[in-house]
């Protein structure tokens, strides 16, 4: 049977690296079965999106558990050892 029904999109040129990725998984009773095809432009910035969401948690992690130095509190606020 033809696959006539393929959807062309054209915005990824045709000579452009495609890169494919499949995987099935049965586990008891649930399976799984995915395919992806992705260029090397769509590859390169989802890495930049994880990464960036990765570098920014850690940021924000870095800021909120720093200890500030003694003197620094707002007023109206008390340290405490819980």
């Amino acid at each position: 049977m033809a696959d006539s029904n393929r959807r062309h999109h054209p915005s990824t040129a045709s000579d452009a690296p495609v890169h494919m990725a499949a995987v099935r998984a049965r586990v008891g009773p649930a399976a799984l079965r995915a395919r992806v095809r992705i260029t090397t432009c769509g590859l390169m910035a989802g890495t930049a999106l994880v990464t960036s969401t990765l570098l920014s948690a850690a940021a924000i992690v870095a800021v909120s558990t720093r200890k500030l130095p003694p003197g620094t509190l707002p007023a109206g606020m008390r340290r405490s050892r819980w």
